[in-house]
């Protein structure tokens, strides 16, 4: 019966202490790229520059693709091997 209490106000110190866990480690950093258009873009509302970037399709690389996403989104777990 004391091993039990022993246990229980251990776990229960854990569980007390865990909820301060993450309070303290964390670091407040100025953010370099503040007010940067490329970045951000001009207004919160908009989107960034850098996602204006356009890449020309490469049509010898969509059975890759079609392959990777079939594997990804297919529903089949890991443990049965398709053939």
């Amino acid at each position: 019966m004391k091993f039990n209490k022993i246990v229980a106000f251990v776990a229960g110190l854990a569980l007390m202490t865990s909820c301060e866990y993450q309070k303290y480690n964390h670091i407040e950093q100025k953010d370099v790229n503040s007010g940067n258009d490329y970045v951000y873009g001009v207004s919160p509302d908009s989107l960034p520059r850098q996602l204006a970037n356009k890449y020309e399709p490469k049509p010898e690389l969509d059975t890759r693709v079609n392959a990777i996403r079939e594997k990804l989104y297919s529903g089949i777990s890991n443990a049965v091997v398709k053939q």
